[in-house]
């Protein structure tokens, strides 16, 4: 069975009227959270400095008066345990200020 030409472009074009425009409208993109990181910048030696979405900011100690405060606690374990728990955290913070550097540069 032939069907006209016309009959058929203008099923074909009702069709997508009704599919396209939800196969290509996108969902709005949902605000981050508050505390999500936006910005690390400075170093283990002099500070740094963690910006977060909602406009607040954490200067943690510099790397020497966080070691420095590891050294009060009363027996060895617990200062080495601390010790590591700095190197760790600055280890990470300088990991994602490169992450976020590369990230907003790549951005375009």
């Amino acid at each position: 069975m032939r069907t006209p030409l016309a009959l058929t472009a203008t099923v074909g074009l009702a069709f997508a009227a009704a599919v396209l425009p939800h196969a290509t409208a996108s969902e709005p993109v949902p605000e981050p959270a508050p505390d999500t990181v936006v910005s690390v910048t400075g170093d283990a030696e002099n500070g740094f400095e963690i910006e977060y979405y909602d406009g607040s900011a954490q200067y943690p100690p510099t790397d020497s008066e966080a070691l420095a405060e590891c050294g009060e606690y009363d027996t060895r374990v617990e200062r080495v345990r601390c010790r590591v728990e700095v190197r760790t955290w600055y280890r990470d913070l300088a990991t994602l200020r490169d992450a976020l550097d590369w990230a907003h540069a790549t951005r375009g």
